[in-house]
């Protein structure tokens, strides 16, 4: 196994990966209810594991505007966490936050900037408390930073491009509702070098 990032991995692994995902989004569920002050139902995230190439072509249309938020990980393992939100999730979870209705169109200022950076750092640590459970490790995010820009184009946008850390990541497709509105955003956890081996080691899987 290449300590690089995920490598071949066998069905049990993978498993063990959509087990993170599956208490990660119940986790960020709970945590957006809590946060818009009504019930967020969730279906059940895909798991994937792609090249780093490859998650151009998952954003979809290269010119539909999105919403990116890159979490640093720290602690015993380390790398990088980017939510990925279309404009409807990010106009429905801010407009929520606010008390405003959902139609009303995003204006990114500095309280709306906030208020997006605190949706990816409540969802990143859903995920990342996922993670120490299910491992026994010390794991949390970083101070997170924001992009609004072309899907096509995000990844080259300097934050995110440095963050690359390995050739592998891991995507989770999530899809949260409220029983009106439908949310999508894109979770891909992007390991240091090393930090892979670590992670499967603490879940005995390695």
């Amino acid at each position: 196994m290449n300590e690089s990032g995920f490598e071949e991995l066998n069905s049990f692994q993978m498993d063990v990966l959509r087990e993170i995902g599956n208490i990660g989004a119940g986790n960020a569920a709970t945590a957006l209810a809590k946060m818009l002050d009504r019930k967020i139902d969730m279906k059940v995230p895909k798991i994937k594991v792609m090249q780093f190439e490859e998650v151009s072509e998952v954003l979809g249309d290269s010119e539909e505007m999105v919403v990116g938020i890159l979490l640093g990980v720290l602690g015993d393992i380390t790398g990088s966490i980017m939510f990925v939100l279309d404009m409807n999730a990010t106009r429905l979870m801010v407009n929520n936050m606010f008390g405003k209705h959902t139609d009303v169109e995003l204006e990114f200022d500095e309280m709306t900037c906030s208020a997006i950076q605190e949706v990816g750092n409540i969802l990143a640590g859903s995920y990342l408390s996922a993670l120490s459970t299910l491992t026994n490790l010390n794991i949390m995010p970083d101070v997170p930073c924001m992009a609004v820009d072309m899907a096509g184009a995000l990844l080259s946008v300097p934050a995110i491009a440095q963050a690359k850390a390995s050739d592998t990541v891991l995507y989770i497709e999530n899809e949260f509702f409220d029983g009106h509105d439908s949310m999508l955003g894109d979770l891909f956890l992007i390991p240091d070098e090393g930090s892979y081996t670590i992670l499967m080691k603490a879940l005995g899987v390695a």
